[in-house]
């Protein structure tokens, strides 16, 4: 995502105009999950997708559009079955996105885009607002601003204090979204790097807990050597890796402090070999489902086998997800969930105090 923001920066700073393509709303299945973005140049090149096909054939035809008209748009899409079946989609999806002409010759803008390409480099939170005017008077019209955590602005929004407050505070931070205030469409949508979670294993827990794990914030990467599990049908939002097997090495998956691996694979020898590859890894979290006697197990196997020692087991989260008593699926997957939510605040109130 930086790499789409920087190109807006690179062609801002070159007196450039620049038309950005974001999906905001979705339902059902689609080839980029909502908050997908891709820049449309003067020449019809693009940086980023929005998942190819038909839907970004036609959101580039109305980003030229848009270059003419210096007018920002939002366009409902709605994928058929035959849509979705020319992209390798199981089923069709719809949802909305936001076709805006970024005017170079405001400062404003290069201003903004600045400080998002800053804020994700700092791995801070903002939130970029976008209004579109829908009313008669204001049709067309847009106005557009980045506010920081400690509510400071750039750019301008007319608005009471309380509605930036609210996107800041409220409970739909976290994600993109959209809403209306008056007679302006409000996109919301937060800039600060997603966390991913990589899912090794698409069994019956692995399906409930892509969709939470979603729901709060993270993006999801599902990993299997099961294609009849690992699928768009099962795993409707989430990235799919398919294996060979799990008996092979793992490929090169890219990791950061921003991932979480969560190991629940169909059996504790596929949980054990994918534990071994990944237990050095520089991640935040590391998860592995089985109970405590099957976890020493693990462990011991790891050590005589591999040499693993105390300092890399402590890092496991093993039996995975907080006590909650779960039986069920669902209810192991709401355990997990919440296990990664408390990882994840604890490491941003831990940044947050290095930082002051």
């Amino acid at each position: 995502m930086n790499n789409v923001y920087e190109d807006i920066v690179k062609f801002l700073s070159e007196k450039k105009s620049i038309v950005v393509v974001t999906i905001f709303s979705l339902s059902g299945s689609a080839p980029r999950d909502a908050g997908a973005k891709m820049t449309v140049r003067g020449d019809g090149s693009i940086c980023g997708t929005i998942g190819g096909g038909k839907l970004e054939a036609e959101a580039m035809s109305m980003a030229m559009d848009v270059y003419k008209t210096r007018t920002p748009v939002t366009r409902v899409f709605n994928l058929t079955g035959a849509d979705a079946s020319d992209m390798n989609m199981i089923c069709g999806g719809a949802g909305e996105f936001l076709v805006d002409y970024i005017d170079s010759d405001d400062p404003l803008n290069l201003e903004i885009y600045k400080s998002i390409v800053e804020v994700r480099n700092k791995r801070e939170k903002a939130w970029l607002i976008t209004g579109v005017g829908t009313g008669v008077k204001n049709s067309g019209e847009k106005q557009q601003c980045l506010v920081k955590q400690d509510h400071t602005l750039t750019g301008k929004f007319e608005s009471d204090r309380a509605f930036l407050t609210k996107i800041i505070e409220g409970p739909a931070r976290i994600t993109i979204h959209s809403e209306v205030l008056s007679d302006w469409r409000i996109l919301v949508e937060p800039v600060v790097k997603t966390s991913t979670v990589y899912i090794f294993g698409a069994g019956h827990v692995s399906q409930k807990i892509a969709p939470v794990a979603e729901m709060v914030g993270f993006k999801t990467v599902v990993i299997d050597d099961r294609p009849e599990y690992a699928n768009r049908l099962r795993f409707p939002t989430s990235e799919i890796v398919l294996l060979e097997s799990f008996e092979n090495p793992l490929p090169d998956i890219i990791t950061d402090q921003d991932s979480y691996l969560v190991i629940v694979t169909r059996g504790h020898l596929f949980d054990k070999t994918v534990l071994q590859q990944v237990i050095r890894k520089h991640v935040t979290y590391i998860g592995m489902i089985g109970s405590r006697k099957k976890r020493e197990i693990t462990y011991k196997k790891l050590s005589e086998e591999f040499g693993y020692v105390d300092e890399d087991f402590a890092r496991v989260h093993s039996p995975i997800g907080l006590d909650i008593k779960a039986e069920s699926p669902e209810e192991i997957a709401v355990s997990i969930v919440a296990e990664l939510i408390m990882v994840r605040a604890e490491r941003e109130k831990c940044a947050e105090k290095t930082k002051s």
